[in-house]
């Protein structure tokens, strides 16, 4: 059984403090309520705790997801700025998280706090309520969004009784998306409670925000009457395990397992008053937590578990280790002389620590022997470990710590048994013999004199860190890609070693980072990075008692296995490769594994980058013996890391086990080309050619069949590429698909491709071209979605000629929410310059437009609010950042009477008569006239407007026929007016007659119908599709315009909008003033019976407001009506679709088609057709007017009527239309079916 990816790695299974209600029907003691531990049959006792209190299984961690409420979290803010429950489908705050974490979507909960508005800094604290008794094992495991780096510092303070600890803090910077924080809370002796809190300044704008705060492995055990056999039975009746005995940890909860008489007799050592007998010191410093602090040093001791406790710290200079050496023990004889220490690692990839045994025997002396070696990140907490050492002759102990940049290690409770017998004090060695001693750099990594410090040499080469296991050989003899981990065992050693006893075989020079069969004893650079019960280690075949003899079969061969470890932190093991990087698009890892667990356990491959963790692979599921298997890694940026973590239990039922065997590399050298790199033009039937995924988030292009709601552009039946952020679940915002470096063809090139833009969420895709050492440059984009349809698009790429400079192509896809999909597919490169765009947004490029060398047009936005000329915001997206062309029409920038001229490139000859949309904005000051010329060699003006302005975009369409390539200008002649400007955006061409204003059958598109998307209502957008086209969504199965499956309608999937959800709007050109007008529509709703949820609504907008003059509930299914309502205005107004709910969510489509809107005409009543059923009235509408609402509710009284009457029929002006016959799209096994329309050359 796979775990959810989502669980995986997290491990998730799932106002003044005050304290936890606890309900009648379980009088628990006060104590015992939000202590984590369920007293209660229901767990009712844990109710409000800052968690859930119904655990799904024993042990199992307890969680609070914001999903239901807030578990008893509180803000104590003291100021307007607050933490308040809230979900990315509702809030306005335009920098907030796009979605929650645990959902994964824009319908998930979470805490936030909002853009602070005040004038002075500020703090928001989030409390929880009291909480009672941790457990040493406790771990608190939260995710937190910060949008912007505007936020002055994070914490996460926890107070008991009078001492606040801070257990986290940052003042950034942070990464994107939601980021895990973990820390250890160490155990608590009864109350105490945590606030996290985010401290911004003035001019913060974005939100802060935490989702999936998790408890774990708080609860101390509950008393049993009998205790598993070998286990400790405590003063107050719990169990511990004996390994928990005299460990330095009250595990009972009363302390009885460290008060034993066995207890008494070991030897601790605190270092609260000094060295213990640990004397001999060199590089070593007591301290303490309080006072300020490097970032990564301790918050607190282990002993005391306080600011104020002592411990060790290493003080000694990077280039040389810190040396604590125990005093000299006598020989064990028969019996284990065990030290459990406590460690810290944290802040630097390059801390070690290294725990050695020197041993005395007569004769010469002994080099000192390594037996633990912790290496690299451990995290902010105290990790537990223990050495038993059993020797026939004396021996000293010797702790040695060597610090990476800005790293801390330390070390606390070091606990001696009653069989390390310690020789008199005057029969030791002076302290320089064993200071000196233990620190050997291994000899691969260790420099000459003529190479810096950290650089690698071989023969006459020095190689830099950056060039070590980068997949390109620098040395003769491969030793820069052998054993490229700074600092690597040479040694027998422990855990992190990878440890054993045989000699280390020379490797092959034709050896890759992270290549290993684990017979050498460096084990290919993977080292363990566990801080719990379970360790990885290099184990001998015949010394396991699980499956198989490695993967050769071999009787003495090693190979990676799971192994019983003595950390006490989390359950899961970690093993890493050193930094890798970077690697080519090809890079394959290929291994053998063996797995077997029950549904708990799990092994897995993750790749980790910064503070970014991508699972790549999961083993499938439990299985007998060894299997082989091969995972993609691509292209990744230097320095990334492989990291193997799994989880079994050792100690259950069956025999369960996990290993890894013969890791290999391959072609991960990111400089090796191939034939097919070259491959740019590319229709995915056979491959992905030259196309390779980037890994900028866990989102990824995808090649798939066609199948379902997706289907390819070139048959309807092959393959495409695809970007679906629900399958599998990405959390990302966006994902790369890229070319290997190109060289060019000629000077200029021509790239067409098809893409399809689908989904009320989807977002924006962009083409850009990017050369080394240069900015990159954006061809193309498309933003929001563009129907259930395949499009075509190219763009030009610019060379300079001669140079030879290589290039890449990049498809980057952009995501607003989680409701739609991306596709690309039939990508040609060809040279030459493209035709001219059918359509241009002005928000990428100019289009290949240009003003004749004047420059009178120019691009831009009003992004400042500061442009000299030009409206507030674009039309393409409503916004000041996006774009637009203008012109300045100022007497001072155009005299009176002159022209400035915007030319097209060449458009390609017309089959069929095609109309050219475009939006213009004149401003309030008569600017002057703006004439639309068009033609081939001899240009005629085909349109001239000359309207004064306002504050709206106004639609402009011209027909257009040509047999020959041609090109539109637009003119702009001035009239010497101050202050004005003309400006235009958003070009259009489209097959077919322009529609009269307001009016369209949505065969060839939206016809001028804006569907962008509202921020304000949720940023959701109607949809273009017809019945032909596969679609994850709901919709009508036929058109009305055609009655066929291969009709086009516009549609909205309410479900979409969820609890709370607001609405989307689809709303028209702005229309003249008029006395009365006819709109004519006809709808289609296909909610389930019962479910009467969705709700359709004509509004009037213009400068007095928002009038509603129609509505509609969905209580009809599976045919298209009629609506019509009459609308009269004084003012120039907007016609607006509104898709909503009324209720909470219900799956079913609205959709719209046939929009017809008769210009100073009144309603009439169709004449019936056949099968249609004609019911009068038309409802008039003035905007503002106070008759409107008197005849409405006249007519809602005759509808109501009526519908009781004939038990729920068609109301206010509909007509029910019954559809001819068709034929329904056909599935079968290989793919799907589709009409000879959606698979020709569009």
């Amino acid at each position: 059984m796979r775990l959810p990816r989502h669980l995986l790695l997290a491990l998730l299974l799932a106002g003044p403090p005050g304290r936890a209600w606890v309900p009648n029907d379980c009088r628990a003691p006060s104590e015992a309520a939000c202590n984590f531990v369920c007293d209660c049959p229901d767990c009712s006792d844990e109710a409000q705790c800052g968690y859930h209190g119904v655990s799904p299984a024993p042990g199992a961690p307890f969680a609070c997801d914001f999903e239901r409420d807030s578990c008893g979290w509180r803000d104590i803010s003291t100021s307007g700025y607050r933490w308040l429950r809230d979900r990315a489908g509702a809030t306005l705050e335009p920098l907030g998280p796009r979605s929650d974490h645990t959902l994964g979507t824009d319908l998930g909960w979470y805490t936030a706090v909002g853009t602070h508005r005040g004038k002075e800094a500020s703090t928001a604290a989030l409390r929880s309520p009291v909480l009672r008794d941790a457990a040493p094992t406790c771990e608190l495991r939260l995710w937190h969004h910060t949008a912007t780096r505007d936020v002055a510092e994070l914490r996460l303070e926890l107070t008991h009784r009078a001492e606040t600890l801070t257990l986290w803090q940052s003042s950034g910077p942070w990464g994107p998306g939601w980021q895990e924080l973990v820390v250890a809370t160490g155990r608590i002796r009864g109350d105490f409670w945590v606030t996290f809190s985010a401290t911004r300044n003035a001019t913060h704008r974005g939100t802060v925000a935490l989702d999936d705060v998790v408890f774990r492995g708080c609860g101390l055990p509950t008393p049993q009457a009998r205790c598993p056999l070998g286990y400790h039975h405590c003063g107050n009746m719990a169990c511990v395990e004996p390994h928990q005995l005299c460990d330095g940890e009250d595990n009972c909860g009363d302390g009885s397992d460290e008060d034993t008489p066995t207890c008494r007799r070991h030897t601790a050592t605190d270092f609260e008053t000094g060295l213990g007998p640990w004397n001999h010191s060199e590089g070593w410093a007591r301290n303490h937590s309080a006072g300020p602090r490097p970032p990564a040093w301790p918050r607190r001791d282990h002993s005391r578990n306080s600011a104020q406790g002592s411990f060790l710290v290493s003080v000694a200079e990077p280039s040389a280790p810190a040396v604590l050496s125990s005093p000299e023990f006598q020989a064990s004889g028969p019996h284990k002389c065990s030290l459990i220490f406590y460690h810290y690692l944290h802040g630097s990839e390059g801390g070690c620590l290294q725990l050695f045994l020197q041993i005395q025997s007569p004769g010469s002396p002994q080099g000192p022997v390594l037996l633990r070696r912790r290496h690299g990140e451990l995290g902010a907490a105290w990790v537990r470990d223990r050495v038993d050492i059993q020797s026939e002759h004396p021996f000293r102990i010797l702790l040695t710590g060597h610090t990476g940049p800005g790293g801390v290690v330390s070390l606390d409770d070091l606990i001696l048994s009653d069989h390390c017998q310690p020789v008199p004090e005057v029969s030791g060695s002076p302290l320089g013999l064993w200071a000196a001693a233990p620190w050997r750099q291994p000899s691969s990594l260790r420099p000459r004199d003529f190479c810096e410090p950290g650089h690698l040499s071989c023969g006459d080469l020095c190689v830099p860190p950056e060039q070590l296991c980068d997949f390109q050989q620098q040395c003769e003899g491969g030793e820069d890609e052998q054993d490229c981990g700074e600092g690597r065992p040479e040694l027998a050693g422990g855990r992190g070693a990878l440890s054993s006893s045989r000699p280390s075989p020379t490797l092959p020079a034709t050896a890759l980072p992270g290549t290993t069969d684990f017979e050498p004893l460096t084990a290919g650079g993977w080292e363990d990075a566990s801080v719990g019960r379970l360790q990885w280690g290099r184990l001998l075949a015949q010394e396991s008692r699980d499956p198989g003899a490695g993967a050769r079969r071999t009787a003495a061969g090693h190979f990676l296995a799971l192994q019983r470890a003595w950390g006490q932190l989390a359950a899961e093991a970690r093993v890493l490769t050193p930094p890798l990087g970077p690697s080519g698009p090809r890079c394959e890892l290929h291994m053998a594994y063996y797995f077997q667990s029950h549904p708990q356990g799990f092994l897995a491959l993750v790749v980790v980058e910064d503070s970014n963790r991508e699972l790549v692979w999961q083993a499938p599921g439990s299985s007998q013996g060894w299997r082989m298997d091969r995972v993609l890694l691509g292209a990744r940026r230097r320095p990334f890391r492989l990291e193997f973590v799994g989880l079994v239990d050792l100690d259950g039922p069956g025999r369960q086990g996990a290993g890894v065997d013969d890791v290999t590399l391959k072609d991960c050298s990111p400089v090796t080309a191939t034939e097919k790199d070259s491959e740019v033009s590319c229709n995915f039937e056979r491959d992905t050619c030259g196309w390779y995924t980037g890994h900028l988030t866990d989102a990824h292009w995808r090649r798939i069949q066609s199948h379902g709601p997706g289907y390819d552009h070139t048959t309807g039946r092959g393959y495409f590429l695809l970007l679906n952020p629900t399958d599998p679940p990405a959390r990302g915002p966006g994902a790369h698909l890229l070319t290997q470096p190109q060289v060019p063809t000629a000077p200029q090139e021509c790239l067409s491709f098809w893409y399809h833009l689908h989904g009320p969420q989807i977002g924006t895709l962009r083409l850009v071209l990017r050369r080394e050492g240069e900015a990159d440059t954006l061809l193309w984009s498309r933003t929001g979605t563009h129907g259930n349809h395949w499009h075509e698009a190219w763009a030009t790429l610019h060379h300079q000629p001669g140079s030879g400079t290589k290039y890449q192509l990049l498809f980057e896809g952009s995501r607003d929410g989680y409701h739609g999909t991306m596709g690309l597919d039939d990508v040609a490169l060809r040279p030459g310059p493209c035709w001219a765009p059918r359509r241009c947004s002005f928000e990428d490029s100019a289009c290949g437009f240009s003003s004749g060398g004047q420059g009178l047009w120019t691009r831009q936005p009003n992004a400042t609010g500061h442009a000299v000329r030009g409206p507030r915001a674009d039309h393409t997206t409503g916004t000041a950042q996006g774009h637009y062309m203008v012109v300045d029409t100022s007497p001072q920038a155009l005299p009176p009477g002159h022209v400035a001229s915007l030319t097209s490139e060449e458009h390609q000859p017309l089959a069929r008569p095609a109309c050219l949309t475009f939006w213009y904005h004149l401003s309030l000051r008569n600017p002057g006239a703006l004439q639309v010329h068009v033609g081939e060699a001899e240009r005629q003006q085909v349109l001239s407007i000359s309207a004064h302005g306002g504050s709206a975009w106004r639609l402009g369409s011209v027909d257009v026929q040509a047999e020959r390539a041609w090109r539109v200008v637009f003119q702009a002649v001035a009239t010497g007016v101050e202050h004005s400007y003309i400006a235009l955006d958003d070009l259009l061409l489209q097959d077919g007659p322009c529609p009269q204003p307001a009016s369209c059958d949505f065969e060839a598109g939206l016809c001028g119908w804006s569907h962008l998307a509202w921020p304000g209502l949720g940023g959701y957008s109607w949809d273009w599709s017809s019945g032909a086209a596969p679609s994850r969504y709901p919709q009508p199965l036929v058109d009305h315009t055609l009655g066929t499956e291969t009709g086009h309608f516009v549609l909205f999937e309410t479900h979409m909008l969820g609890p709370g959800g607001q609405a989307a709007w689809l709303h028209s050109q702005p229309l003249p003033a008029t006395e009365a007008s006819c709109l004519r529509f006809w709808y289609h709703m296909g909610f389930p019976e019962h479910f009467y949820k969705g709700q359709l609504r004509v509004l009037l907008n213009s400068a007095r407001g928002q009038l509603a003059v129609w509505s509609m509930g969905g209580r009809l299914r599976h045919q298209w009506l009629l609506g019509q309502v009459e609308v009269a205005s004084a003012e120039e107004f907007q016609i607006v679709f509104e898709a909503t709910l009324s209720g909470q969510p219900a799956a079913g489509p609205i959709a719209l088609d046939d929009v017809e809107y008769l210009d100073g005409r009144h309603c009439q009543l169709p004449a019936p057709g056949r099968g249609d059923t004609v019911v009068a009235t038309s409802v008039p509408a003035a905007v503002g007017g106070a008759l409107v609402v008197l005849v409405l509710l006249v007519l809602l009284g005759l509808a109501g009527r009526r519908w009781l009457q004939k038990g729920g029929c068609p109301s206010r002006g509909e007509t029910a239309a019954v559809a001819p016959g068709f034929d329904n799209i056909v599935f079968n096994a290989d793919g799907v079916t589709l009409p000879a329309s959606l698979t020709d050359s569009q």
